[in-house]
């Protein structure tokens, strides 16, 4: 299975993030949001990170024009009729998910494999929502996708072997690292990651130490280039508590509730850098 063409749904960080290393390994990109002014801000971001390699000369102006050239932003859904596969990178909303899914169904073509970079969501679940589960599979990238390496591949009950080899294909050529995994709540790693960082919030809710000592002693105890509740705050808030639920809602163990200043602080609207206040205080953008 030959993939020449690749839809992205989303625009947002994740979505522009796939579009941008996608193109910029040679794909024809189709990325589409539900607005235009959303593909325009995408396309945006992707120009000023282009502009910025650049600047450190990891890729000439040809290079970057050449990139661009193959982005078509769109708000037609019906261009996903073009594409080898589409890879879904919208809310972290299992309806949405399966509604999109469902549609996507119904317009792709007959050979062609969807694909969502959900973090924490069962693919098997997504993939009954169409006709064609053998064809749908998780490709969850990490963030901000054109620096981390590390894709994992999640197979659904029903992803056949030579999806998975496409996909796997596919990550390689993006010049990613890709990690078979199979269809667990959480995956592998936001169930390492996320009950680490719930640990770490516990650790402030119960007065045991500050949120900076906290991150020192996992950055220089523990040698993670990020402490836990700065990382927390760069993910979001919310979605750190979306994944610890979808964990303890998955698996049923009380190991993943959700601490209640997690909890106390989404309800605040402290999200973290995005909202400029979480764990620490941020300058607004």
């Amino acid at each position: 299975m030959q993939i020449k063409t690749i839809m992205v749904i989303g625009a947002g960080q994740m979505g522009s993030g796939i579009a941008q290393v996608c193109a910029a390994n040679g794909y024809d990109v189709y990325m589409h949001d539900l607005k235009e002014e959303f593909t325009q801000r995408g396309m945006n971001g992707i120009d000023k990170n282009l502009s910025r390699q650049v600047k450190k000369e990891r890729m000439t102006e040809d290079e970057k024009q050449e990139t661009l050239n193959r982005l078509r932003p769109t708000t037609d859904l019906d261009d996903a009729v073009h594409a080898d596969i589409i890879i879904e990178a919208a809310v972290e909303n299992m309806e949405v998910k399966c509604n999109l899914f469902s549609r996507l169904d119904g317009i792709a073509q007959e050979h062609a494999i969807l694909a969502t970079n959900t973090s924490s969501l069962p693919i098997t679940e997504i993939a009954a929502s169409t006709k064609r589960p053998k064809q749908v599979i998780g490709m969850h990238f990490m963030n901000p996708v054109p620096v981390m390496k590390l894709v994992e591949i999640i197979r659904g009950l029903a992803t056949t072997d030579e999806v998975y080899e496409a996909v796997e294909t596919l990550a390689k050529n993006l010049q990613k690292t890709p990690v078979e995994v199979n269809d667990f709540p959480g995956f592998v790693s936001n169930r390492i990651l996320m009950p680490m960082i719930n640990e770490a919030i516990f650790t402030v809710y119960e007065g045991v130490s500050s949120p900076e000592d906290i991150d020192t002693v996992m950055k220089l105890g523990m040698n993670h280039p990020m402490g836990p509740l700065t990382l927390a705050d760069f993910i979001g808030l919310d979605t750190c508590l979306y994944i610890m639920e979808t964990l303890h809602e998955g698996f049923g163990d009380d190991k993943y509730r959700p601490c209640p200043l997690l909890r106390k602080y989404v309800k605040a609207g402290w999200l973290g850098k995005k909202t400029g206040k979480g764990f620490f205080e941020y300058e607004s953008n």
